[in-house]
């Protein structure tokens, strides 16, 4: 499957960071999602129960990113995928957090991530 749907620039405050000031004032960061998605089935029946709704996942990762409390990028970044590959059943996902401002001159920093599903073993 080549389809994908992609979401950009999906801001969330949240904690995040090493600093004691970190620690104690919630961050944006900026979030853009992709994944593969079945748009061919989607379109030729124009209905929603056949496409990957991306408003509930737009929100699972709101709600997610806003509840956490993680000291590193990667630990969210790495957090954020897996959840979002278990509870829609996403078989890949390409992962881009960034926070604004985090280095001086600099306009983000941010981690890029592509994880997949990892299937369940047969013992």
């Amino acid at each position: 499957m080549t389809d994908k749907i992609f979401i950009q620039n999906l801001e969330v405050s949240c904690v995040i960071g090493t600093l004691l000031r970190e620690r104690k004032k919630r961050q944006k960061v900026v979030i853009d999602l992709e994944f593969p998605a079945p748009i061919r089935k989607a379109a030729r029946r124009d209905d929603l129960l056949d496409a990957l709704n991306y408003q509930k996942i737009a929100e699972h990762a709101t709600e997610f990113v806003a509840k956490s409390r993680f000291y590193l990028l990667e630990t969210l970044a790495e957090r954020l995928a897996q959840a979002l590959l278990r509870e829609f059943k996403l078989k890949s996902i390409l992962l881009h957090i960034s926070k604004p401002n985090a280095i001086r001159n600099a306009e983000s920093v941010g981690v890029k991530i592509r994880r997949t599903l990892k299937k369940k073993s047969k013992r």
